[in-house]
């Protein structure tokens, strides 16, 4: 081989940390005294000198540093890997066998650490002499390999041949075992600087080693169009400033403090301290007169008003006065799909398809033409997200429209005077964790709702 070792690579800090260890575990096995005995081993009718045997190499790592056998094994699978040990029996392959499989050191000069260039003139002559002792040698990754760096430094392909038949003569002046150990020796540092396509490289490091290995990208024009897209759509993205995104934050924690049962309290007690049960059977799904903080919820945002079961009741009471009861009837059966039970799915996408989507329907909502025709053809292979886009519509439908009326109709506001302000019945355990609480003005009362409601002073 021609390798330059005039321009040393780089190295990756932390990868140059462990090949520094795995490189003093290989000084302590070579040790003349401490050290594995290195013994011949036969290769088919050959016998190869100063060798050692995979389960040699097990053995001496469990006796050296007191490890246990899964840990000695994946150690020489790690010195396998990064090439400090070549196998002779398999050398396409780094891998450990722990049997009889003769192994030998790689030499110092060869070592992962030393991050020599590996050119694709040295590569190109590795590649020709494979060719040129035994025609069809070469594996298939190899074989386009080749005929690329063919095209690429054709203008040197004279002088690839000819040092490629210069070193095969001088191999064939050396003893059989030499010329072996040489092979294997050279294809192993030809397996971690060139890895055939999917294998593991363990030179990569960083940001861009590859997180799947089996899925290698080809580089191709459809690739490079699909990354220029991908980073087009990613410029056009909307991004909220960090202190907008702060500011939205402190104003939903001052929102919601005072409904926070942790830092405020419960009222008219805590029953996870106490006997009482008042707190839970208040706020039970349906109660006759739900409490103020309950409905004050249903202010906040329009979810807070959908989730609670009494809530949706309460709208559904005003949508009917309305005449658009059907819109919330249609949101509900959509809810039931997505939640609902796998084998029905059909049937309850054909009924709300009969009650709420074909032309003439009793319940008929109303639904832009482009978001119908999207639904429709959906409806022809029925699944649990087929009406997603009508239910949106409906949602912010609702949303927009009736949700705001309803926070100021005369239904929410005397649901709000009549709520129920729990007083406290038993003190706290530990009196001094609690404070006076007081209400929170709801955003749909008014000042004057305010003025002439003086009792809701404290309250849960």
């Amino acid at each position: 081989m021609t390798i330059n070792t005039l321009a040393r690579g780089g190295c990756n800090r932390e990868q140059m940390a462990c090949f520094q260890k795995m490189e003093k575990v290989i000084v302590a096995m070579q040790d003349p005294d401490m050290g594995m005995k290195m013994r011949n081993q036969r290769l088919l009718i050959t016998v190869i000198p100063h060798a050692m045997t995979g389960h040699d190499m097990i053995t001496w790592l469990i006796q050296k540093y007191c490890i246990c056998e899964d840990e000695a094994l994946h150690i020489s699978g790690m010195l396998v890997r990064y090439g400090y040990v070549y196998p002779l029996k398999e050398p396409r392959s780094l891998v450990l066998r722990p049997d009889e499989s003769p192994y030998r050191f790689q030499t110092p000069y060869f070592w992962t650490s030393t991050q020599w260039p590996a050119s694709e003139l040295d590569y190109a002559i590795y590649l020709a002499k494979k060719n040129i002792r035994k025609q069809g040698e070469l594996m298939e990754y190899e074989k386009e390999r080749y005929s690329v760096l063919h095209k690429r430094i054709n203008h040197t392909w004279d002088f690839v041949v000819m040092q490629a038949r210069e070193q095969l003569r001088a191999s064939k002046q050396r003893r059989k075992a030499d010329r072996i150990v040489l092979e294997c020796q050279e294809q192993a540092y030809w397996l971690i600087n060139r890895p055939q396509p999917g294998a593991h490289n363990v030179l990569d490091m960083g940001l861009e080693r590859p997180n799947n290995l089996s899925a290698r990208v080809t580089l191709n024009s459809d690739f490079y169009k699909s990354e220029i897209e991908t980073c087009r759509r990613a410029l056009g993205r909307n991004r909220v400033k960090s202190s907008i995104c702060l500011e939205s934050f402190v104003k939903y924690s001052e929102q919601y403090q005072n409904h926070d049962p942790i830092m405020q309290g419960c009222l008219p007690s805590n029953p996870w301290i106490s006997d009482d049960t008042a707190h839970w059977t208040m706020n039970l799904q349906m109660v006759p007169i739900p409490t103020r903080l309950r409905v004050e919820r249903w202010s906040f945002s329009f979810m807070e008003l959908l989730n609670d079961i009494m809530g949706r009741r309460e709208f559904m009471v005003y949508l009917e006065k309305e005449f658009s009861a059907e819109n919330l009837c249609f949101w509900q059966a959509c809810e039931d799909i997505r939640h609902g039970e796998s084998s029905r799915i059909v049937e309850k996408v054909e009924e709300i398809y009969k009650h709420f989507l074909t032309p003439g329907a009793a319940r008929w909502v109303n639904v832009d033409s482009k978001t119908m025709d999207k639904t429709l053809k959906g409806i022809r292979t029925p699944h649990r997200f087929v009406m997603d886009d009508a239910q949106m519509h409906i949602y912010f439908l609702m949303k927009k429209d009736s949700y705001p009326r309803y926070l100021k109709s005369d239904l929410y506001k005397n649901l709000l005077a009549k709520a129920i302000v729990p007083q406290e019945t038993k003190k706290s355990v530990f009196p001094f964790m609690r404070r006076q609480r007081h209400s929170s003005p709801s955003p749909a009362q008014g000042d004057g709702q305010a003025a002439t409601n003086p009792a809701a002073g404290s309250h849960v």
